[in-house]
């Protein structure tokens, strides 16, 4: 009656599981994604900060883009802030939380507040036989007594990208942009992968009954070009919606299943979960720019936020560049696009256009200054 009782008084464990380089439209048509709506919260609208990995994740875990903590490009990423920023890792640690993080790299998410933090490599390990693994000693933990917060990292289509495409095609090379139907085969091939691999994930969750005392964010850290714009042959270059628009699932037991369609933010997820568990921010530390979604998880009317993101266009260089040089401000209907390397602007009216085609900057005087001014907001820090 003791143990049982002492269960009851743990909080819900976390699950966050990242499916590296996941586009929301190939999510959108699998099965396997698909079916997670009727028990998840399915945000087929989330908005990353960074089109590359670590500049989404430390924004995710971080609640704040990393034009205020530090990590703004592939070359800061060693700069988060940890003395002004806490991490969802940092508040779960303080609140009793065994954390645990498996990645391909030690650069992918702030390492701040993990209790263990381990690099695999794919190519010694079968990852949905060592994520088992490790979902078995989360259990263990929360059976003796301890909640836990579990990170992992599917990163097969994110090396698959690199082995087929990056180190193979340039951003001019014809060959790949001209091939839009083979880019896309070759894609969904590395999606399938991915989808047994969650397949198999939340089965096990389930078969460890770990569905009833969990909260799981299931979630794309940016998506992939199949050829959609010259000059991009991956992701990392622009900010156009086939890398910035992604994907998340929030499980929860205690909130209904559902679709929400309008635009949220990924940096909304950190301050979600942490009013999920009753655990309040911390207003010794920066404030967070994400805001709670669980107004909007409840069917409260609430005003939609702007997004802001930024990456480095590498342009002729092989490396991008050490600060960011194109950024986007959005809403659900309109963006807005700043490429500072030759100062040119693009504006898309993404309800008409989402395939951001048509360029209206010079045709709607009114939009783009009222965006521009919003840009400024994030830009000014």
């Amino acid at each position: 009656m003791i143990f049982i009782n002492y269960l009851l008084s743990l909080k819900k464990n976390v699950i966050i599981i990242l499916i590296d380089g996941g586009r929301v439209d190939t999510a959108m048509n699998s099965p396997i994604f698909t079916n997670l709506q009727s028990k998840f919260v399915f945000f087929p609208q989330s908005i990353t900060y960074a089109p590359y990995t670590t500049g989404a994740m430390h924004a995710v875990l971080s609640g704040c883009y990393g034009n205020r903590t530090g990590v703004n490009s592939y070359w800061n990423v060693y700069k988060f802030k940890n003395n002004q920023f806490l991490t969802l890792a940092d508040y779960l640690s303080e609140n009793n939380y065994y954390t645990y993080a498996d990645g391909h790299t030690k650069l992918i998410i702030p390492k701040f507040g993990f209790n263990e933090f381990n690099i695999h490599d794919e190519q010694e390990i079968d990852l949905v036989e060592w994520h088992s693994k490790l979902l078995e000693k989360m259990n263990l933990i929360y059976n003796d007594g301890k909640n836990f917060f579990l990170y992992l990292h599917y990163s097969k289509i994110h090396t698959g990208i690199s082995n087929e495409v990056l180190k193979i095609f340039n951003n001019s090379s014809k060959e790949y942009f001209e091939n839009k139907e083979l880019n896309f085969e070759r894609y969904s091939k590395l999606f399938k992968n991915a989808e047994s691999y969650l397949n198999s994930i939340m089965n096990k969750i389930n078969d460890l009954g770990l569905l009833k005392n969990s909260i799981i964010l299931i979630l794309s850290d940016h998506g992939v070009s199949i050829g959609e714009k010259i000059g991009e042959r991956a992701y990392g270059s622009f900010c156009y919606d086939y890398t910035l628009k992604t994907f998340a699932y929030v499980y929860n037991a205690d909130i209904t299943p559902q679709t929400i369609s309008s635009q949220v933010r990924h940096i909304d997820f950190m301050p979600t979960i942490l009013e999920m568990l009753d655990i309040p921010i911390n207003t010794s530390f920066e404030k967070l720019d994400g805001k709670s979604l669980m107004p909007i998880i409840n069917g409260q009317n609430t005003s939609e936020e702007f997004a802001f993101s930024e990456t480095g266009n590498p342009l002729n260089e092989n490396a991008p560049p050490k600060i960011p040089n194109t950024k986007s401000i959005r809403n659900s209907k309109w963006k807005l696009i700043h490429n500072e390397y030759d100062n040119t602007k693009e504006l898309y009216d993404l309800e008409n256009d989402p395939n951001e085609e048509n360029n209206l900057i010079g045709k709607n005087i009114e939009k783009e200054k009222e965006l521009s001014k919003e840009l400024l907001k994030y830009t000014n820090n």
